[in-house]
This record gives structure tokens, sequence and C-alpha cells, in this order.
């Protein structure tokens, strides 16, 4: 099928780009450069590929790209078939998409390839003894642009000097989110004039932990919560769990909302917005091994976040928390402490939160500085 859209789209005597993302979180990091890109090259065909579906489903009608697909089956043959038919004259993949046999085809048909927003630990199977093939891979890019000193220092310790420490994309993507109308219908009058906790990306050992705490605070305040998968399952669960009054987002037609102490998000591409309207944000994936999801998108609205503990794979976690703007729990003993230090303590919050707006703004520039080696 990714063969027949790539036919249908381009034809023999086009120009074209090739951008490829893992997922959404990988697009939204990589748009800001791809925008950039396409503004320089007018006269160019995009190809957009996703490796997962979430990324897919969600961007496949996507303005930036001329034709989106799934990236066939990493072999040889699909390899050489793909970079042949796209021909592009600049390919740039997204963090730690790292694909030998893609790579391998590039780097024989001489195309510019760049990495961008990578980020590598040293634990990785790159700097390992038995990492050769994706060493050699990594090889095939022309440049790669990570995120931090510690990135670039793993890969020069195997002899990749290629490297530039540009910051990570998602600091420049994130501020766009300022520039845009982030209102959401009737959560101005779900939230009053109360404090409104929003928790973002929640997974089911998080929600745990943060419905006891709804269950029994005496605090007035407001909660959101918008959950990873909003599956019936999962939300019907979520939902018998509250014992206060509660409304999913997807029934609120003819309510009226000021009633309700907790309003749930039962659909997806409105976190971004919701978070506009918190004061105290709880983002998920680091209580399990799910990953931290973006804690950026509440920092941008001067927000004090709360997190799990597994979150050492996220730089931008240990710097907020370092920062005095983050925050970690591990059980119900220590979310209750904070939120209740969040809610009560008007002074700490908004210190926090300004905290994180300025680690944002410190690391902007990403973008700025990937165009200048692009455009030489």
């Amino acid at each position: 099928q990714a063969f027949k859209k790539i036919e249908s789209a381009i034809s023999s005597g086009d120009r074209s780009l090739w951008f490829h993302c893992a997922s959404l979180g990988e697009y939204e990091q990589g748009l800001p450069v791809f925008e950039e890109i396409k503004k320089d090259h007018p006269d160019h065909k995009i190809v957009l590929s996703f490796f997962s579906p979430s990324g897919y489903e969600i961007k496949k009608d996507s303005s930036i790209a001329d034709v989106v697909l799934y990236l066939p089956l990493d072999t040889p043959a699909n390899a050489n078939k793909l970079v042949n038919m796209i021909q592009p004259s600049l390919t740039v993949f997204v963090k730690n998409e790292i694909w030998p046999n893609y790579l391998k085809a590039l780097k024989n048909k001489g195309i510019k390839t760049l990495l961008i927003s990578a980020n590598f630990r040293k634990d990785e199977i790159h700097f390992k003894w038995y990492g050769g093939l994706m060493r050699k891979s990594l090889r095939a890019f022309s440049h790669i642009f990570v995120q931090d000193e510690d990135s670039k220092t793993n890969l020069k310790s195997v002899g990749l000097n290629d490297v530039t420490i540009s910051g990570d994309t998602r600091f420049d993507r994130v501020n766009d989110q300022l520039k845009i109308d982030n209102h959401v219908p009737r959560i101005d009058e779900f939230k009053g004039d109360k404090l409104c906790l929003v928790a973002g990306s929640t997974w089911p050992e998080g929600e745990a932990l943060i419905t006891k705490y709804i269950n029994s605070t005496s605090i007035d305040i407001k909660f959101i919560i918008a959950p990873h998968n909003i599956n019936n399952k999962q939300i019907n669960q979520l939902s018998n769990n509250i014992k206060v009054k509660s409304i999913l987002y997807s029934g609120i037609d003819g309510k009226d909302l000021s009633d309700f102490n907790v309003l749930i998000i039962d659909c997806i591409g409105l976190l971004s917005k919701l978070y506009s309207f918190a004061d105290i944000a709880y983002v998920g994936g680091a209580l399990g091994k799910t990953g931290l999801h973006n804690t950026l998108e509440p920092a941008i609205f001067k927000v004090p976040i709360v997190v799990g503990t597994n979150h050492e794979k996220f730089p931008e976690a240990r710097n907020m928390i370092a920062k005095g703007g983050m925050f970690e729990i591990s059980n119900p003993g220590s979310l209750e402490n904070i939120f209740n230090e969040l809610a009560e303590n008007e002074s700490f919050r908004k210190k926090a939160g300004e905290k994180n707006l300025e680690y944002i703004k410190e690391n902007q520039g990403a973008v700025v500085r990937i165009m200048d080696y692009i455009r030489k």
C-alpha cells in the first residue's frame, strides 16, 4: 500500500523530500523543522512516513505532506524500492529512528540524511560490544543533531564526529501553543473561579492514586482527567472509581457543569489546550514502564507539574525537577503531600510554574541551529 501511495503521488520528474517519525510525539518534535524545509522547497513533493499506528491515524491528512504512509518493514528489498521511488534530495529522521536497511539504501544513493533531536544514552545498544550493526547505521547519517552534551560524548566514543548539539526542537514547537486560541468549549464554565488540576495522558497506575486523592480531599478543587487510552473499558473503570460528582466530556450537553468536581476527557486532541486551564498538572507514564508523556505542554503555560519517578530517559524531567518546577511522586502519600502543598500555597505554586516556563525559554533555538546547517 505504501508503494502504491508513492506511485500515485510522485511522478518521475518530481523532486522530493522524505520525513520519517516513529509516532505522533516525534512528528510534533520534527514539525517546526519540516515546516521550515517546506518553505525553502515549495516545488518539492513531501513524503511523511510513520512507524506506529497512532501517528499515522492522527496525521494521515497532514497538510505538511503530499503523501503520508506507514514505513514498510525494514528489509533490503523494501528499503531499496522505497528509496528508488522517492529519490529524496533530503531525508530527515526524528529522534531515535534508526532503520539499518533504509539508512544503507540512502547512503548507497548518496542522499543527504539527517537525524534531528536525537538523544543517546550510554546504556543503549549502539555503545555495546555487540552493537556493530547499529553503529554502522548511525554512520549512514550525513549529520546528527543531538539534544545534549552527553549524547555528543557518547557518539564521539564510537568515532561519530558529524554531530551538533542543537537542543530539542520540542522547545520551539511547544512555544507555538501560545500563538493559537486554546479555548476548549465549556471548560471555563466547568472550572469557574476554582483551582483546577489537569491530569494528562494518565495510565491506570496513576489514575488509582489520583482517584484516591479526589475521593478523600477536602480542598475545593476541580479535576480534569485526560486518559492516554480512551477505550470504553478504561473510561468506565475510571468513572466508576470516582465517588464525587463526575461527568464525561462526551456527555456535557444540557448539563450545568459547575455542579461537577471531575471532568473525564473521553476524546483525543484536546490535551495541549486543556493545560492552559490548569493551575496544577499531573503528567502520566512515569509511574509504570510506559514512559513519561509530554511535560513541556503544561510547562509552557507556567504550570507546576507532578510526575512519577520512572523518568530517567527524559532529561527535561530531570532538569525541571532540579529547577524546582516539577515534583516526583511514587505512592498515595507523596501525591497527597505535593497536591496539597501546590493547592494551598499560592506563591509556591506560582513560583514553580514560572520555573518551568523559564526552562523552556532557556532551551529554545534548536530549529534555527538545524536550519542554519541545512541552508549552508
